[in-house]
């Protein structure tokens, strides 16, 4: 305690020169003269709204938008058929979770194998093809039994209206990857508990009709 005080008595003694001391200015000192960000974003975008550019803009993306609703961009690595397969599509999937009803109940179990179409048919064939070619468009619209028309290339409104038909576009090629699908005109249909999936050449009058 007594050395404490000692030390404290001393540091109360020493002179205030010996506590701080002005060691005068070192180098060049620059005003800072950088603009805000914010009052620069302000004002470019104040600009911009005299000049018109802001509307531009808008009206520029606008038009890209209404475009690609028109046109979607074309799903990738799908060409016309030129030569008819068939093959058998299981959709069976095992469950990543549990299924519990309204009340909490378990209705299926995690790693359960459930096939959809044991609780759900088909309702309609599914038929993939180019809104653009003619010929594939033709085949699919003289189609019996109302079948889904899904497009992995053209304009699906502008047939809408000019058909009078619901058209469907397969957004990033989600349906076509998912059934193996690599060439159109293509059909999704049910035999029993399983989906066939077909690709149709349509070189001959014979394959046009199936």
């Amino acid at each position: 305690m007594r050395r404490a005080l000692f030390i404290f008595g001393v540091a109360l003694s020493l002179p205030a020169t010996a506590q701080a001391r002005d060691y005068g200015q070192r180098g060049t000192v620059f005003p800072v003269v950088e603009r805000d960000l914010l009052e620069q974003i302000q004002s470019r975008l104040t600009n911009m709204e005299a000049s018109g550019e802001t509307a531009r803009l808008n009206e520029e993306l606008k038009r890209r938008t209404l475009a690609r609703v028109e046109r979607p961009a074309p799903v990738a690595g799908i060409a016309r058929a030129s030569e008819s397969r068939s093959w058998l599509f299981d959709p069976t999937i095992a469950l990543q979770q549990d299924i519990r009803g309204a009340r909490g109940e378990l209705i299926h179990a995690a790693g359960t194998r459930v096939n959809p179409l044991d609780s759900v048919a088909l309702r309609a064939d599914l038929l993939f093809l180019d809104g653009d070619d003619a010929e594939q468009l033709a085949w699919a619209l003289g189609q019996q039994g109302q079948p889904k028309l899904i497009l992995v290339s053209g304009a699906p409104l502008q047939l809408m209206r000019a058909r009078q038909r619901r058209f469907y576009f397969d957004q990033q090629g989600t349906l076509t990857a998912h059934f193996g699908i690599t060439a159109i005109p293509a059909r999704v249909r049910q035999q029993g508990r399983q989906l066939e999936v077909s690709e149709i050449a349509l070189s001959t009058k014979a394959e046009a009709d199936q």
